[in-house]
């Protein structure tokens, strides 16, 4: 892996720099939606990039643990977390944490940056306590304008989610974001993007892609350092069926609940 991918500085948005509202709102929904299950459980989140939720998970859990496999995303994080937050560099696929340690695991828009999903799954079943969750969210690749990013292995969709989990424990799939319901300007521009997706031209800058985004999504906001969770209002995810390509939802999350009776602590 090149030094380039190791950091992934240029496929990350930064504090401090311009995104689309849509982003912010994908980026505040989704710790909402986690921070349900997190309620005084013991979580850890396995590739925490630069932080922006992990103060709301801190809140809401009982114990809470972070990390990535980017010393540089990690350098960002502590700068703006300090003590707040322990931090450990690592690969998901190899995890710092003791046997059934963890009620909760939280893999967000990282997914396909991991190379072995088989090796993932092992570790979560090892870091797991029974009737813990692993929770994921990742952008829908089955959507006919889906582009993968530069540095990415694989993308699941539904029925690889099932497929790649179903040893673990029970999957749940949700989506979020109906296409049909974005705005008028998403929906006159997404052939034009289908188009040049299909064409290869998509730009692989962050600043080709901000150009795009300001065209696409309008009026940009700032990326926060952290997110309190109340920036939008929270729209909870519609139930898929597990096992099923969805073709109407930007993101889709995922639960998979390991087999096993859960642990009363």
């Amino acid at each position: 892996m090149s030094a380039v991918a190791q950091d992934f500085l240029d496929v990350t948005e930064l504090a401090g720099e311009p995104i689309s509202a849509e982003q912010l709102e994908r980026l505040a929904n989704r710790y909402v939606w986690a921070g349900e299950y997190c309620r005084d459980k013991d979580v850890a989140e396995i590739a925490c990039g630069t932080g922006p939720g992990l103060g709301l998970l801190d809140r809401v859990s009982h114990t809470f643990d972070a990390g990535d496999f980017s010393a540089a995303m990690l350098e960002i994080v502590r700068a703006h977390y300090g003590a707040r937050i322990s931090t450990k560099q690592f690969d998901a696929q190899k995890m710092p944490y003791p046997d059934a340690s963890k009620d909760v695991l939280i893999l967000f828009e990282a997914i396909y940056y991991i190379e072995r999903i088989d090796r993932l799954a092992d570790e979560c079943r090892r870091v797991l306590r029974p009737g813990g969750k692993l929770l994921i969210a990742t952008a829908n690749k089955d959507l006919a304008d889906f582009n993968p990013s530069p540095h990415s292995h694989r993308y699941l969709g539904g029925a690889e989610l099932q497929r790649e989990f179903s040893g673990l424990g029970s999957v749940e799939l949700f989506g979020y974001l109906d296409i049909g319901q974005v705005s008028w300007r998403q929906q006159i521009l997404r052939p034009i993007k289908m188009m040049v997706v299909g064409l290869g031209l998509m730009p692989k800058s962050m600043l080709g892609k901000r150009l795009l985004k300001r065209l696409v999504f309008g009026q940009p906001v700032i990326m926060p350092a952290e997110i309190s969770g109340t920036e939008v209002q929270y729209q909870p995810p519609d139930v898929l069926t597990p096992g099923m390509p969805d073709r109407r939802h930007k993101v889709l999350y995922c639960v998979v609940t390991k087999n096993g009776p859960a642990v009363d602590k």
